[in-house]
């Protein structure tokens, strides 16, 4: 872990605290890395309730409540599951923010319309919908992996900075 992500999920756990909210991750693509991160902060417990680490579609819909036909249609690695297991981390939490994301970190498994480095992020909260985005990344399985955890703290930071 780097230094830099370690501040991001300090600065992350700053805001939290200071709306005495809790924040619950789903995470698919990084691992478990996004929570990792956040409960190597000290303290952490007064912020984070819990991390979702579902790899497999069974994971999604069993964790989660990914419904069965969202994957079949848009498949695991889009904007519509992503969402879905936003809106699941907060259902399946007491948090009042959540971030998600699910995608294809390599070195296979990508296609034409999702090559590897192709991840969605989504960020919600219990009174908004969701802010989702795509990404493509650059890099190694672990560079990937990396980016999407950066990205996900970074703009976490900028809605809670933003009142969102």
């Amino acid at each position: 872990m780097t230094a830099y992500l370690e501040k991001l999920a300090e600065a992350v756990g700053q805001r939290l605290l200071a709306r005495q909210a809790l924040l619950a991750t789903a995470e698919s693509c990084t691992g478990g890395w996004i929570a990792q991160v956040v409960t190597s902060v000290p303290g952490s417990s007064a912020w984070f309730d819990r991390g979702f680490v579902t790899y497999s579609n069974q994971a999604k819909q069993e964790m989660l409540g990914v419904a069965p036909a969202t994957l079949a249609a848009h498949g695991a690695v889009s904007a519509q599951v992503v969402a879905e297991m936003a809106a699941g981390a907060l259902s399946h939490s007491q948090a009042w923010v959540a971030l998600a994301v699910t995608g294809i970190a390599g070195p296979g498994g990508g296609s034409e319309d999702k090559p590897v480095g192709t991840v969605y992020l989504a960020w919600a909260r219990r009174d908004q919908a969701p802010l989702i985005q795509r990404r493509q990344f650059a890099g190694d399985r672990e560079e990937v992996r990396r980016q999407t955890v950066r990205v996900a703290l970074e703009r976490l930071i900028e809605l809670l900075d933003a009142g969102g």
